[in-house]
């Protein structure tokens, strides 16, 4: 599997506790913090929902 890195971009504050969560689940914890995972589609899913708050780069 391709690996990708994942960095927020924007805040949570605001959000709903779904997005909230699933900002959790990809690892990530505040603004500008990047995180390195395996391109799943589970993972693709989890940032197609949260794409507004997060850039996507491709290893």
């Amino acid at each position: 599997m391709a690996k990708i890195k994942i960095t927020q971009i924007k805040s949570i504050i605001d959000r709903s506790e779904r997005q909230k969560r699933t900002m959790q689940a990809l690892g990530l914890r505040k603004i500008n913090h990047s995180v390195e995972v395996e391109a799943t589609p589970s993972i693709i899913g989890m940032v197609r929902k949260v794409n507004h708050l997060v850039a996507l780069e491709s290893l």
